[in-house]
């Protein structure tokens, strides 16, 4: 991957957060448990998912840039929602968690020097997974969830 490819996936990492505020604006309350898509979750699960994928990430990479070759742990995103019980919980703390933990990790991007990008850890579903891997998962993926969130409010008012 190129500077200019990280910079670029590095400023849409930085932005995640914003488009999921975004996203919500505007959301009812008394809908983000709703589940309008059959075998999706509801806005009030992807943001406690967010929370909960964004401290694992932050953590992944500070693994991989501490670490030789750590093993990074895979985890059941759905078993998660349902034992953390996640359309029942308040959105604020993971909205909290999610952009402190994004905040934290863009400082260390900012830092990173080429060596750092050519660490890697073992993952059990990526070949080979490396900083540059992490970025490309993490820097699309509040953006992926904020169109879901998108995708929830428009069968939302589809329904009325």
């Amino acid at each position: 991957m190129t500077s200019a490819d990280r910079r670029e996936l590095i400023a849409r990492y930085e932005s995640g957060f914003d488009e999921v505020q975004r996203a919500l604006a505007g959301f009812p309350d008394e809908q983000l448990s709703a589940r309008p898509l059959p075998g999706k979750w509801s806005a009030r699960e992807i943001v406690q998912h967010l929370a909960d994928s964004e401290m694992r990430g932050a953590i992944r990479l500070r693994q991989i840039l501490s670490e030789d070759r750590p093993a990074i742990q895979a985890y059941d995103q759905d078993a998660y929602a349902v034992r953390l019980n996640y359309n029942e919980r308040d959105i604020a703390p993971a909205l909290d968690a999610f952009r402190a933990a994004r905040a934290t990790t863009a400082q260390v991007l900012a830092h990173m020097s080429d060596a750092d990008w050519a660490r890697e850890g073992t993952h059990p579903e990526h070949p080979r997974y490396t900083a540059d891997t992490w970025l490309k998962v993490y820097a699309a993926h509040a953006h992926d969830h904020a169109d879901q969130i998108r995708r929830l409010r428009e069968a939302l008012r589809s329904s009325e």
